[in-house]
């Protein structure tokens, strides 16, 4: 092991600490468990909101897999991963003042609480609540299956401990402090992130001679890395324009992102988050999908994809420089994790627990001192299912990513969209939505059928709008009348 690579991290990882000790006192001051641990009092100003969203978008995938598969697709997966640029954009100018307003009023705290509002049937909530942790689960898999990897190319250590330093840290530090503790540690990832990665990229044309060097390079080593196509013309025009669907608009359909649109304190907060959140995503994800690709001139040859960003780190960068900014992708990855982690929790507490097996536990005299303790076995269960899952890793996390940022947009998008835009949106053409889109998304991903190159979350979000427009209007149809 390289203390000098070691020390830089160690510091983050106590910072860290520090910063969930800071955050669970500013909570205890502030007064209602719930309202602190899951949203934080809604009090974050514009910086915090775009580096907590920009930082919760940018993963294990966008670090660790993305890089990856450019390495392995070339210059074409860096054009590909470009059209993420609006994503977070588009989260808060479709979601963000309506839906702050809407949760204000019916003084929701989870993602489920707005649906329960707008549709007001519990089978929506309970089929969400599933279909979210179900996802999380998956998507978790991958953060966890990224630190450990990251954590056992720089330290030495073994791929299980890695794993299990890595679960402990990130289910300690969600746990102690809460929402709080997680949109500040954001805040700091979110500039290790930038930092780390344009010091990479100096790296990398530093030590590959030019930029016009290494794409020449690149052609040597197979001319369809310098192609927008990608080897064997994997990366399609039909397939690209889906990918915009699956990373860009369908984003608005995310849990954790849209959670962030009932969390800020101000209007002018808003607009000033879209605009750092969306400078903020341009330049992670450009700089850290050309790092992948053009770090293929330097390391020509690997094994596993997945360990390109830190093996590139330690191979440009001077060990004390790497370990600093090592802590970018871990910082990466531990934003995201962490949000998923306390919306996880946050269903499993407050949608099922507090809402249908025991309403009166958050009533209870005693609530504010037994609610804590639970929240903390409940995110303790969940990061350990996650471990154990963990330590069986696909070859590239990035592919199991994706699958379940599908399956979460496949059942949230037209609910949350339809339901704050749509008057005529009903519970029924809610449910009906999400479980054709589940389930045609899950047959589409598991069957692989030819739909010439198209990404399979296309088709899924094109049938369950057609099932949330026609029951809705149907059951809409008939109110009205039985009201004439």
């Amino acid at each position: 092991m390289n203390s000098q690579l070691l020390i830089p991290m160690a510091l983050y990882l106590a910072a860290v600490f520090a910063l969930a000790l800071y955050s669970r006192k500013q909570g205890d001051r502030s007064g209602g468990f719930l309202n602190e641990y899951l949203l934080g009092n809604r009090s974050m100003g514009g910086f915090v909101l775009a580096m907590t969203l920009a930082a919760t978008y940018a993963s294990a995938s966008s670090f660790i897999g993305g890089p990856g598969a450019a390495y392995k697709m070339g210059l074409g997966w860096v054009l590909l991963a470009m059209i993420q640029l609006p994503a977070a954009w588009l989260t808060l100018g479709v979601l963000g003042k309506k839906f702050a307003i809407e949760s204000r009023r019916h003084n929701a705290l989870t993602l489920n609480d707005m649906l329960y509002a707008r549709y007001k049937n519990r089978a929506v909530v309970i089929f969400a609540s599933l279909a979210l942790l179900l996802a999380f689960f998956g998507t978790m898999v991958v953060q966890f299956v990224g630190g450990a990897r990251l954590l056992q190319t720089v330290t030495g250590l073994s791929y299980t401990h890695g794993l299990m330093l890595f679960a402990f840290t990130v289910g300690l530090y969600t746990t102690i402090g809460g929402f709080r503790a997680v949109v500040m540690t954001d805040t700091v990832q979110g500039t290790m992130m930038i930092v780390g990665t344009i010091a990479l990229l100096v790296g990398i044309v530093h030590a590959g001679g030019s930029v016009g060097e290494m794409i020449t390079k690149l052609h040597d080593i197979d001319p369809a890395l310098v192609s927008p196509y990608g080897p064997n013309n994997f990366l399609s025009e039909p397939f690209m324009l889906s990918f915009w669907v699956l990373v860009c608009f369908g984003v608005i359909g995310l849990p954790h992102a849209a959670v962030r649109c009932m969390s800020y304190k101000s209007s002018a907060s808003l607009h000033k988050g879209m605009v750092i959140s969306t400078a903020m995503v341009a330049v992670l994800m450009l700089g850290m999908h050309l790092a992948g690709a053009l770090g293929r001139a330097i390391v020509p040859e690997m094994d596993n994809p997945d360990q390109i960003m830190p093996t590139l780190m330690m191979t440009v960068l001077p060990p004390v420089v790497a370990g600093v900014f090592l802590a970018g992708p871990m910082a990466a990855i531990m934003s995201t994790i962490d949000s998923q982690l306390i919306q996880a929790s946050a269903t499993l507490l407050k949608d099922l627990y507090l809402n249908y097996i025991n309403p009166n536990a958050a009533k209870a005299p005693d609530a504010e001192s037994k609610l804590p303790k639970l929240s903390l076995w409940v995110t303790g269960i969940f990061s350990l299912l996650v471990f154990v899952a963990a330590t069986n890793p696909p070859d590239m996390i990035i592919w199991l990513n994706l699958l379940a940022f599908g399956g979460m947009q496949a059942v949230f998008l037209w609910p949350l969209v339809l339901g704050l835009y749509w008057k005529k949106a009903t519970a029924g053409g809610a449910l009906a939505s999400m479980l054709t889109g589940l389930c045609s998304y899950a047959a589409l991903s598991t069957f692989k059928p030819d739909i010439g190159g198209i990404h399979a979350i296309v088709p899924s979000l094109t049938i369950s709008l057609l099932a949330f427009l026609l029951v809705s209007s149907l059951q809409h149809r008939r109110a009205q009348t039985a009201i004439a």
